[in-house]
C-alpha cells in the first residue's frame, strides 16, 4: 500500500502558523509580484475566488470580507516543508517527496486493518510537531492514493483520511470522483473521456475499451486505467535527474531605465542559477541572457537576447556575472522602460567529466572551495547573506526587485525577524 500525504492549502497554512488570529479568517497567498492567487483556504474558496485569479479583480471583495492576503514567502514555506517531510520519514522506510507540500509513503507490509489508525496518527503527529494540517489518502497504487487524498479533502466528514484499499472502497470512492479530478487528466482529456461516456474515475476503471483508450490517450491513459484498477505501473520513487538547463527570470516590481539596474537583476539571477549548478555538481558551457520591455504597455519596445559560449565550463558565480556585465554594456540602450530580465545556463556537464584544455583556464580548487563556503553560509544564515556586490548594496528596495507588498516575516530563517514574546 502507498499513502499520499498532502498539506492543506500549504502556503496559507504556513502563514497561519504564526498568526493564530487567522485560523477562522479567509487567507490567500499571491504569486510573484503579487499577481494571482496560488493558495487559498476553504473560506476564501467559499467566497468564489478561483485559483490563478488576478488579485486586482477581487481586491474589493477581499477587503470587504477581511481576507488576509500575503505575498509569497518561499523562504518560510521551504523551511516548513522540510519539517513536514522529516516527520513523514519517521513513518515509512521509503518516502518519495513529490512536491513542496506532498509526499508518497511506502506502507508495504502493514496490515490493511491498521492503515486507518496509522493515517490518523500521521495527521496528528504532523499537526503536533509542525502545526500544519494534512490529508492522507491510501491505495494500492500512486493514482489510487492521489484519488483517495482528493476525496479526503472534498468530504469533511472523513476528517482528512480516506482509504481506497478494498474493492468496495474503490468502487464507492471512484464513483464520487469526476474524470477531470483524476491525477494527470487535464480539461481537454476530460472532454475526450466524456465524449466516450466515461464520466467518473469508476467509469474509466470499468471500461473494457482499452484499445480506444490507448489510441486517444496513448500509454498514459492506459497507465491511469490500470493504476485505478489497483495494478501498479508507476515506480514508487521520484527520480531526481540532473537538470539539463537552469533558467532564472522574473518581472521587475517597477520599470527599470538604467544599465546598472539591469546588471544588478542579472547578477541576482546568476547567484541563484550558479548555486543550483553547484548543488547538482554541474558546470555551465553556454550562458543565455535576456531583458526586454513589456509587450502589454503602449511604450517603445526593445528586446535583447544573447547566447554566449564560455571560454571554459564554469560554476563560479563571479565569472558568470563578469560575462553578463559585458553583454549588458554592449547591448543596453537608454530611453526604454524595461520590465523583465533573466538568465539561462545551458550545455551542462558533470563537474567530474570536465574536459580540460591546454590553452584556456578552468575553475581552480580555490575558486570551488570559496563558492562552496559561500553556499554553506547562505544555507545556514539565509539566502543572499553573502553575495557579490554586483547584486547591489543599496539598503533601499531596488526597482527591479519583486513586488511583495504583503510579505510576512521569515520567522524561521532570519534572526532579525524572530517572533518576539513579551
Amino acid at each position: 500500500m502507498i499513502a499520499l500525504v498532502d498539506c492543506n492549502s500549504f502556503f496559507c497554512s504556513c502563514e497561519r502558523l504564526f498568526r493564530p488570529d487567522l485560523w477562522k479568517r479567509p487567507v490567500g497567498v499571491l504569486s510573484n509580484n503579487d499577481g494571482c492567487f496560488v493558495s487559498r483556504t476553504k473560506e476564501l474558496k467559499a467566497l468564489g475566488v478561483k485559483m490563478g485569479q488576478p488579485y486586482y479583480q477581487v481586491k474589493e471583495l477581499c477587503e470587504k470580507n477581511r481576507v488576509a492576503v500575503f505575498s509569497s514567502n518561499f523562504s518560510l514555506y521551504s523551511n516548513i516543508s522540510d519539517r513536514v517531510m522529516r516527520v513523514l520519514a519517521s513513518f515509512a522506510p521509503d518516502i518519495a517527496v513529490y512536491s513542496v507540500d506532498e509526499a508518497f509513503l511506502d506502507l508495504s507490509g502493514i496490515p490493511v486493518g491498521e492503515l486507518r489508525a496509522l493515517a490518523i496518527k500521521i495527521r496528528q503527529q504532523v499537526w503536533r510537531e509542525v502545526g500544519v494540517p494534512v490529508s492522507v489518502g491510501i491505495g494500492a497504487t500512486k493514482v489510487l492514493a492521489k484519488a483517495a487524498n482528493q476525496l479526503a479533502k472534498k468530504d469533511e466528514s472523513l476528517k482528512g483520511v480516506m482509504l481506497l484499499c478494498t474493492q468496495e472502497q474503490r468502487e464507492a470512492g471512484l464513483k464520487e470522483l469526476a474524470i477531470g479530478e483524476i491525477w494527470g487528466v487535464g480539461r481537454r482529456s476530460a472532454e475526450k473521456f466524456s465524449s466516450m461516456g466515461i464520466k467518473t474515475a469508476w467509469d474509466l476503471c470499468q471500461s473494457h475499451d482499452e484499445k480506444r483508450i490507448q489510441k486517444n490517450f496513448t500509454k498514459v491513459g492506459r497507465v491511469l486505467q490500470d493504476e485505478l484498477r489497483g495494478i501498479p505501473c508507476m515506480s514508487f520513487s521520484v527520480a531526481k535527474n540532473r537538470k539539463q538547463q537552469i533558467i532564472c527570470s522574473r518581472s521587475f516590481g517597477s520599470p527599470v531605465f538604467s544599465a546598472a539596474e539591469i546588471k544588478e537583476a542579472m547578477a541576482r539571477h546568476l547567484v541563484r542559477g550558479a548555486e543550483k549548478l553547484r548543488n547538482q555538481k554541474s558546470l555551465c558551457q553556454v550562458l543565455f541572457l535576456f531583458y526586454h520591455t513589456s509587450p502589454f504597455r503602449h511604450t517603445p519596445q526593445r528586446s535583447v537576447k544573447e547566447l554566449v559560449t564560455l571560454a571554459y565550463p564554469t560554476q563560479d558565480t563571479r565569472k558568470l556575472i563578469e560575462v553578463a556585465n559585458e553583454v549588458v554594456d554592449q547591448t543596453f540602450q537608454g530611453g526604454y522602460s524595461y520590465n523583465k530580465a533573466g538568465i539561462g545556463l545551458y550545455h551542462l556537464i558533470d563537474e567530474e567529466a570536465e574536459q580540460l584544455s591546454l590553452f584556456t583556464g578552468a575553475d581552480s580548487e580555490k575558486d570551488r572551495v570559496l563558492m562552496q563556503t559561500i553556499d554553506s553560509i547562505n544555507r545556514r544564515e539565509g539566502p543572499l547573506t553573502l553575495r557579490p556586490m554586483a547584486c547591489g548594496v543599496n539598503k533601499k528596495k531596488q526597482n527591479w526587485t519583486m513586488k511583495q507588498d504583503s510579505l510576512s516575516s521569515r520567522f524561521l530563517t532570519g534572526w532579525s525577524q524572530l517572533k518576539k514574546v513579551k
